[in-house]
């Protein structure tokens, strides 16, 4: 894991955006979580746009959690974006989701998530799960950032 490791939450619902976050920050080497609560914000953030212009300040995620539903832009259609684009494909893409609905796991793989999760509803759940997410995206998995 590099020296600062960023997170970039994609979440619409506020409480499921800090329950992520508690969940995320536990982890022993503390990746820095940025949240935007929709898919325009989300590209704006990724592709250095707008208010995340400053490379300095908006530094590139080593993992991306991207909810399906959300504002202005889709999920999936930032999942696209992301995934067409030569410098972000590398990007891992968790989809962190309540759906559990066939078409939507199947279009998320056929548009190259690494991943898809059902968000459990309870606390405790949903905080074991983020740490192993953080463990294995930024601990053992190796990536060509």
């Amino acid at each position: 894991m590099t020296e600062e490791s960023v997170i970039l939450l994609v979440e619409d619902n506020e409480s499921h955006a800090i329950l992520a976050i508690r969940g995320l920050s536990q982890y022993h080497k503390k990746p820095k979580i940025v949240h935007v609560s929709d898919g325009e914000s989300a590209l704006d953030y990724l592709f250095g746009r707008g208010e995340y212009s400053r490379p300095r300040s908006n530094p590139r995620p080593r993992l991306v959690l991207l909810d399906l539903r959300l504002p202005k832009i889709d999920g999936l259609d930032v999942l696209k974006e992301m995934k067409s684009s030569e410098d972000l494909r590398v990007i891992p893409v968790v989809i962190l989701t309540s759906s559990m609905a066939e078409p939507d796991i199947v279009r998320s793989y056929y548009f190259n998530a690494n991943s898809y999760l059902v968000k459990p509803l309870d606390f405790e759940e949903f905080r074991k799960e983020m740490l192993c997410v953080a463990n294995y995206w930024l601990n053992w998995n190796i990536n060509p950032l």
